[in-house]
């Protein structure tokens, strides 16, 4: 059906006939009857009885009657939807894990509060792979570890963590000879890129690396001695096991990390924007500005 067709049948309906819908619509008299008629063939069921000069609906316009007030009253919100600006839809947010257990929580409540019509949906995973949704446009946005080369998308800087490589206590995990167990997220993660980069450069044997998706079971087993692992020093602070495990120091170019937004260049969503000057005007009271 279409929706034209729809809005003059419900201006006949309305009016009380084809003269004064035509004089309400703007248009000849000839034009919507041929709509109606087409309505009609498209339906396969008479809307209207003709009595002499006045139509009378049939109780399939009746039952039409309903469901064209609905059609076009929804087709109206979609193109309202459309060219407001005001943050509305479904907001599809990727986040790293840490940043979604330690800096997002508050600002999602912030945000939801804020904006009630937007549909937040978040999902956790590692840089490379928030990467490549928001590229594919599976994501609108994402909190990844920066910086981001990639024409295609923009960045925003939000905040700033330090990394620290954790063992069990008792057994400083400052690397020696000896092949060591590491415990870590899948090879997408650049927290973790940046550790066996690190490691290559000093000369220290791995000689095995057990993936893991989670920093509680990673923080467990670090704590437990199985092996070495990489973490956010404020993500280890709210964990229980945090207090179980030695911390050792990197490099400021390995232990320095910028979290920033990213998302597709040129590409306007007013929930994304609402999103983004949100995090920027927090971004320098969740930690250390990235910028």
């Amino acid at each position: 059906m279409d929706l034209g067709d729809l809005a003059i049948f419900q201006a006949v309906l309305q009016e009380g006939g084809i003269t004064a819908a035509a004089r309400r619509l703007n248009r000849v008299q000839s034009n919507i009857t041929t709509r109606i008629r087409q309505l009609e063939d498209d339906l396969g069921v008479p809307l209207f009885q003709r009595e002499g000069r006045r139509l009378q609906p049939t109780p399939a316009a009746r039952i039409l009657q309903d469901y064209a007030g609905q059609l076009l009253g929804l087709a109206q919100e979609a193109r309202d939807a459309v060219i407001s600006n005001a943050p509305q839809g479904q907001l599809r947010l990727g986040a790293m894990e840490n940043t979604a257990a330690v800096r997002l929580p508050p600002l999602l409540a912030d945000f939801h509060q804020r904006y009630p019509a937007v549909q937040l949906e978040l999902r956790t995973g590692a840089t490379a792979r928030l990467i490549a949704e928001v590229l594919a446009g599976s994501l609108d946005c994402a909190l990844v570890c920066g910086p981001v080369e990639d024409a295609r998308l923009e960045s925003q800087p939000f905040c700033r963590e330090t990394l620290l490589l954790i063992g069990a206590r008792g057994r400083p995990p400052l690397l020696d000879d000896r092949p060591h167990t590491l415990l870590a997220f899948d090879s997408g993660c650049a927290y973790r890129q940046r550790l066996e980069l690190w490691l290559r450069h000093s000369g220290c044997a791995v000689d095995r690396i057990v993936e893991l998706d989670s920093y509680h079971a990673m923080i467990s087993c670090a704590a437990s001695g199985m092996g070495l692992a990489l973490v956010p020093q404020a993500l280890l602070a709210c964990m229980p096991a945090g207090d179980s495990v030695t911390c050792h120091a990197l490099p400021d170019d390995i232990a320095i990390a910028d979290t920033v937004l990213i998302r597709r260049r040129q590409q306007r969503h007013a929930a994304v924007d609402a999103f983004a000057a949100l995090l920027a005007a927090c971004a320098t009271i969740v930690g250390e500005s990235a910028a």
